[in-house]
């Protein structure tokens, strides 16, 4: 089975999309490469004008800032401070490469409390609307200058799914400096294969994905198939191909071209809110349930009571993000506790009718409500 059987009916539906460009595709190690932002900007304009929403999230900040600042040096500092020169050089091309097709660009930067703070989730979200309404084009990236943890969260590719279940796009494509998902490194094996079509949950992509190979990146196709994988528990549907081939967007969205590598999403679509809690939020602690309460979880679909809990590991509040962890230490679920560290560990392995008792106080029966937990296994 090929790309070509799930295409015309995957595309039928794509509406909105988030187009995710590497920095490999837009820069070198002298800087950016202006004519290939022109010819993406022309096909994301082109994908406009056909009637679709287009959101871009584009690397290349910091590779645009290093051409420009002394020898490049370690450490985050000196990253943070090639994108603080490299971003508006990147915004600028992005800008007048998209009015030149009559086209407004509007920046978007991003840090890791906008996605973990439900609030300000939702304000972006609304933000997004606003401008895709317009037809505005917006051009993400993260705010790296402030970002401290940018090597592990400045990977464009899960911002990218990130940005695409926050706008509830139909469609990630994820445009790098090789064809797709191959099933050995190409560089290195002349026999490989490319990989057409696959689903973007199984456990065997990770397997053949290989880890970053260039020096103008942050993310491989390991990072890749992980923001598929991503997108995937939101419903959503993503395509790995090379944004160094004309045309390439216009492949993509043809029914007819098979290009690259499509990953489909499969299962049930995830609530948004539950997908934020299993893929944005940071688990501030552990909780370690006996086998009972992981049946109970697992299988049963039901709240975490204080019954089940074992042991209480971290710090952390009530409102915070936790891992539920069974008794072999698989992690079964995730959810948003009710009560503190300090007070589930005084409940555990209580009924909730000595909650009150135990506290002085009582929340509510359950420690985390079945309509904030995730389960994962």
């Amino acid at each position: 089975m090929t790309q070509l059987t799930h295409k015309p009916r995957l595309l039928r539906r794509v509406r909105r999309a988030v187009v995710k460009v590497g920095s490999n595709v837009l820069a070198s190690d002298r800087g950016l490469r202006p004519a290939r932002i022109r010819a993406l900007a022309r096909e994301v304009a082109e994908l406009c004008d056909s009637g679709r929403q287009i959101v871009v999230v584009s690397s290349g900040a910091v590779a645009a800032g290093a051409a420009r600042l002394p020898a490049r040096r370690p450490g985050i500092e000196w990253r943070q401070a090639a994108a603080a020169v490299g971003q508006p050089t990147l915004m600028a091309a992005w800008g007048r490469a998209l009015a030149r097709r009559g086209r407004t660009a509007a920046q978007v930067l991003l840090t890791q409390g906008d996605v973990t703070d439900r609030r300000r989730w939702l304000n972006a979200r609304h933000t997004f609307r606003a401008l895709l309404a317009r037809g505005v084009v917006p051009i993400v990236n993260e705010n790296d200058t402030v970002a401290i943890d940018e090597l592990k969260l400045g990977d464009n590719d899960n911002l990218s799914a990130l940005t695409a279940t926050l706008i509830e796009a139909d469609l990630l494509v994820i445009l790098s400096d090789v064809d797709g998902l191959y099933d050995a490194d190409p560089r290195r094996d002349p026999a490989a294969r490319l990989v057409p079509l696959g689903r973007a949950r199984d456990p065997g992509l990770r397997a053949i994905a290989g880890p970053a190979g260039s020096a103008a990146g942050t993310g491989g196709m390991t990072s890749k198939v992980a923001a598929a994988a991503t997108a995937a528990a939101a419903g959503i549907p993503t395509v790995i191909a090379s944004g160094a081939r004309t045309g390439i967007l216009a492949a993509v969205f043809d029914p007819a071209v098979e290009v690259g590598t499509l990953l489909l999403a499969d299962g049930d679509r995830l609530a948004h809110r539950k997908h934020w809690i299993a893929h944005t939020l940071r688990p501030r602690g552990t909780l370690h349930l006996d086998a009972g309460a992981e049946r109970a979880l697992a299988d049963g679909g039901r709240s975490l009571l204080p019954s089940g809990i074992r042991a209480v590991e971290g710090i952390f509040g009530p409102g915070d993000c936790v891992r539920c962890v069974g008794p072999q230490g698989r992690e079964v679920a995730r959810g948003l506790v009710a009560y503190g560290a300090a007070e589930i560990d005084r409940i555990k392995g209580a009924h909730t009718r000595e909650i009150a008792r135990l506290l002085g106080w009582k929340a509510g029966d359950e420690v985390i409500h079945r309509d904030d937990l995730v389960v994962l296994a």
